[in-house]
This record gives C-alpha cells, structure tokens and sequence, in this order.
C-alpha cells in the first residue's frame, strides 16, 4: 500500500509540475509586440507605430512586427510607408499571410487592383485551401471595383 502511494504521490508532483507551464515572464520582445497589438485593438494606430519603429530596430528579423507596422502606418493613410514594412515582412517571410493581405489592402485604398491581385494570387498558392487572408483580400478586391 505505501508502493502504490508513493506512486500516486509522485504521478501528482509530476503533473503539477507537467501542467503548471511556463511561469517565466515573458520576454520583452513578446511585452513590446502585446502593447502594439493592444494599442491597434484600440485603433491607436499612432501608438502602435511608437512601439513598432523602436521594436523593428531592435527585432530586424521580424516578419510581424513590420507586418504590424504596416499595419498601423495604413490605417494612417501613410500609405508609402506601409508599403516598405510590408515589403520587408515579405522580405523576412515571403509566405507570410497577413503581410499579403494587408498590403494587398493597402494597394486597393490606394487605386492600384492589379498590385492588390497579384498578391491575392500569392494567397492563392500559400493558403491550400482558402484562408481568412485570402478570403478577406478577395473581399476588398470585389468591394473595389
């Protein structure tokens, strides 16, 4: 009977430890891209761009927070400038989803559908079958003409 404890004792200790996770704090590159992404929920587009620009700097390697710049630069009309992050986001990461779709968005505010449709194409053959980037583009490409 003490065997069988021992094991139930040790199977519980081994869960608690298996199941409690990560308890680090997150990194600060995580903290930085969490208040971007708070202050765009917030279509605090201005604040979200004083995050990003210092993050970018300082992450050159990542794909989303210059999609997330480009992001937040679009939805300030600051339409030249969206376009070189999402270019560089499709530059770290050429499948990236999102960079495709927002800047095919950011092609159809700005008049130019054959740009926004050749990104659609990229979605085409990225997405297997269908995603949420390639549905929403399409959308905005059809609500356009």
């Amino acid at each position: 009977m003490h065997f069988l404890k021992s094991i139930v004792a040790s199977l519980l200790l081994f869960s608690t430890f298996a199941f409690a996770g990560d308890t680090s704090p997150p990194s600060p590159r995580d903290t930085e891209l969490e208040k971007a992404k708070s202050a765009i929920a917030r279509k605090d587009w201005a604040g979200a761009q004083a995050v990003l620009e210092p993050y970018t700097v300082n992450n050159p390697r990542s794909a989303d927070g210059f999609n997330l710049l480009g992001y937040s630069l679009r939805n300030q009309k600051k339409y030249d400038e969206s376009l070189l992050a999402y270019k560089q986001a499709l530059t770290l990461d050429p499948k990236h989803r999102g960079a495709h779709e927002y800047i095919g968005i950011a092609y159809v505010q700005m008049g130019q559908l054959d740009k926004a449709r050749e990104h659609l194409a990229s979605l085409d053959k990225i997405c297997t079958f269908s995603c949420e980037e390639y549905r929403d583009l399409k959308k905005a490409i059809a609500e356009a003409k």
